[in-house]
């Protein structure tokens, strides 16, 4: 699954160079995202053309209630199919900017948290993880989620899911939303080559939703007590 993330780099460079956008909302820098608050997202408008916009971090399809579950993961396997998603599938596909994600491995000692990020970014780059969102103000419908797939290559040594992470190469393809068949999309999208990240326990420090700062990134050396 993707629970949690972090989204450092400034936006402005990297929507410029993937997407030819000028007018980029400038963020402070989060290093420990959490579900329920507002992100960035690219996604289209009407004529097609690409856009930067916050967004809820929670999915909630039109029409659905105030009731109704607010899913922040929505299964590859499944999304195009499921009632709850697909509909947002097909016409509200998104993109969901991170320098990296969280994910948590049980030890004996207990859950201990790992920061998967690019082993080697270069210039201006993050990685791109797929989305689907909802038309809506984010407060009682709307929202997005993040699409998750069976963990590849080291990867799975930490959770069995990870997050659909995009070959930059297929970013226009995703967004497009001309493309509402399945098949077709999977046609035209790579995800992110496993060898191009890197893998680090994290201090504990990241299971809290409120803590915030670079440290909770930085490699925690073995043996040392955790936070």
């Amino acid at each position: 699954m993707c629970g949690r993330f972090a989204l450092y780099t400034p936006l402005g460079p990297v929507v410029a160079r993937y997407f030819g956008l000028t007018d980029a909302p400038q963020g402070e820098p989060r290093y420990n995202v959490a579900p329920g608050t507002a992100i960035h997202i690219l996604q289209t408008d009407a004529q097609g053309s690409p856009r930067l916009d916050p967004c809820h971090w929670g999915f909630r399809p039109p029409g659905a209630g105030v009731d109704a579950p607010r899913p922040i993961n929505a299964r590859a396997e499944k999304v195009a199919t499921s009632p709850y998603f697909c509909g947002a599938f097909a016409r509200h596909r998104c993109l969901i900017p991170a320098d990296g994600w969280y994910e948590w491995r049980q030890t004996p000692q207990g859950r201990q948290p790992y920061y998967i990020t690019l082993r080697d970014p270069g210039e201006a780059e993050v990685i791109f993880l797929a989305g689907i969102h909802a038309p809506g103000t984010g407060v009682e419908d709307g929202g997005c989620a993040v699409i998750t797939e069976p963990a590849r290559g080291p990867l799975a040594t930490i959770h069995p899911r990870q997050p659909l992470a995009l070959n930059p190469t297929c970013l226009q393809a995703w967004l497009d939303p001309d493309i509402t068949e399945r098949q077709t999309l999977r046609a035209r999208i790579r995800p992110l080559d496993p060898a191009r990240l890197e893998i680090r326990p994290v201090d504990l420090r990241v299971n809290r939703a409120g803590e915030e700062g670079p440290e909770l990134i930085r490699e925690r050396q073995r043996g040392l007590p955790a936070s």
